[in-house]
C-alpha cells in the first residue's frame, strides 16, 4: 500500500452518490473475489466515484478510472476506499 494514503474504515458501498474516492486496497474478505474487482479496475491508486444507485440501492454504477461498472454493494463492500491526502 502506498504511505501517502490511510485505510479508512470506509467502503465503496458506503459512498455517496457524486463523491470521488481512491481506493486503497481490497479487503481481505474478498477472497477469490479480488483478482476480479482488480480486472475491473479497483487497484489501490483508482479514482472511484459512486454515479447512480438502482432505486432500492442495489446495483450501484460505479466510475472507475473512466470506465463505468455496475456492483452489487456486497462486492462493492470489499473496496477500501483512503483517506484524502
Amino acid at each position: 500500500m502506498d504511505s501517502r494514503s490511510q485505510v479508512t474504515s470506509q467502503t465503496l458501498d458506503a459512498l455517496a452518490t457524486g463523491l470521488t474516492a481512491s481506493v486503497a486496497g481490497i479487503a481481505p474478505s474478498a477472497g477469490p473475489l479480488t483478482h476480479r474487482l482488480i480486472e475491473l479496475g479497483f487497484d489501490e491508486g483508482a479514482l472511484v466515484e459512486v454515479i447512480h444507485q438502482a432505486p432500492l440501492g442495489d446495483p450501484i454504477a460505479v466510475r472507475v478510472d473512466g470506465s463505468v461498472v455496475a456492483l452489487r454493494r456486497a462486492l462493492a463492500n470489499h473496496v477500501l476506499l483512503a483517506d484524502p491526502a
